[in-house]
């Protein structure tokens, strides 16, 4: 009996969200007006206002370096949030993440437990890898209760290549025992046909996770898919990687302030195994340099190096510097997959095989 009481404190301590909405700050002496600016600039928390650089809380319609250094200090003060905090309080802290399974029990392994709370998951692959897979078998593994190895959540899911599947979900629900309408009712998904729509999805994901703390997970798939298509060459390449990076800073504050498992997918380039040599190098018995042909001059814009057989991630070092987990997942034989840890501050590198079933993703029998 006391060990059961202790579960549901320590259960009732994880779910529990710290985030401060904004309305606090009245208590504090900050005008409703300031806070109603705050809310139009899709600005819901204090720990959003800390984590907003000063020179955007500027840019607020009627907010001044008076008001701004108000606002900072009273966000303090109702977070309890020093500049610095302990190693102890740190780990106190990190007691609150919770792992989200995937339905694969090697694959959990080898992510310390599943999907993690509070950082970014990136899962990158070719087509036909599961990824896609994976994501609606976390629609329904989010809902699990935490003994199951659930988030006891709701899921938001991005679709911006249109892969979302309900009836993937129903089936996917059925082998978990969950009820199938109850369960797609509560995956809130939004289809995205421009980069702009993907990027207001996070504002938007950002109310909705202030106005109801019961979600657990969001899902972008896939990530690169419009930026890639709408940014050509590399004279867009600086606008696009800007776009990006302050698309990811949006998932990054999402994820800390509301304790959210955030998972993105991403696509992938096969460098050229045989890239031309430089031509500036290359010299013609009379001297003269031989031009790159001109199909060979076209741009990199996802930055990748040239050199090497492995895929690599699009998006360059701003995603993998936004994403705190990378996984790379690869073909198997017939129906299974294979994942491997590439990057994670916590695990070491490993791969694990799993299987795609019509139940979504499990272990290989």
């Amino acid at each position: 009996m006391g060990a059961d009481k202790d579960a549901m404190m320590d259960e009732e301590e994880v779910l529990n969200n710290e985030f401060v909405l904004v309305e606090e700050l009245q208590n504090s002496g900050i005008q409703v007006a300031d806070i109603n600016k705050l809310k139009e600039a899709k600005i819901f928390t204090c720990g959003s206002v800390l984590k907003t650089p000063k020179r955007e809380l500027l840019q607020i319609r009627g907010i001044t370096d008076a008001k701004v250094a108000k606002l900072l200090d009273s966000c303090r003060k109702v977070t309890g949030l020093s500049e610095f905090s302990t190693g102890l309080e740190m780990l106190h802290r990190q007691k609150k993440v919770i792992h989200v399974t995937t339905g694969s029990t090697a694959l959990d392994e080898i992510l310390g437990g599943g999907i993690e709370s509070g950082s970014i998951t990136e899962f990158y692959g070719e087509y036909r890898t599961g990824k896609t897979q994976l994501m609606h078998t976390l629609c329904v593994t989010s809902q699990l209760g935490l003994e199951q190895g659930g988030g006891m959540g709701k899921v938001l899911y991005i679709d911006t290549e249109g892969n979302f599947r309900p009836q993937r979900i129903q089936q996917i629900a059925d082998r978990f025992g969950l009820d199938a309408a109850e369960t797609l009712d509560n995956v809130y998904v939004r289809r995205c046909h421009t980069h702009e729509e993907q990027m207001e999805s996070v504002m938007l994901a950002q109310a909705i996770l202030a106005e109801d703390g019961y979600f657990r997970t969001i899902i972008v798939d896939s990530v690169m898919a419009l930026f890639r298509a709408e940014f050509l060459g590399r004279g867009q390449l600086s606008e696009r990687q800007q776009l990006l990076s302050a698309h990811l800073r949006g998932l990054v504050m999402a994820a800390e302030e509301f304790n959210i498992a955030v998972v993105i997918i991403n696509q992938v380039v096969r460098p050229n195994p045989n890239p031309d040599p430089d031509p500036l190098q290359v010299r013609t018995p009379n001297l003269v340099a031989t031009p790159t042909p001109i199909m060979c001059q076209t741009a990199n814009p996802d930055g990748m190096s040239m050199f090497g057989p492995q895929l690599k991630p699009i998006g360059g070092n701003i995603i993998a510097h936004a994403s705190t987990t990378r996984v790379m997942l690869k073909k198997g034989r017939g129906d299974q997959r294979i994942a491997v840890v590439q990057d994670s501050p916590s695990m070491p590198e490993a791969d694990a095989t799993f299987r795609i079933s019509g139940g979504g993703i499990c272990d290989v029998e």
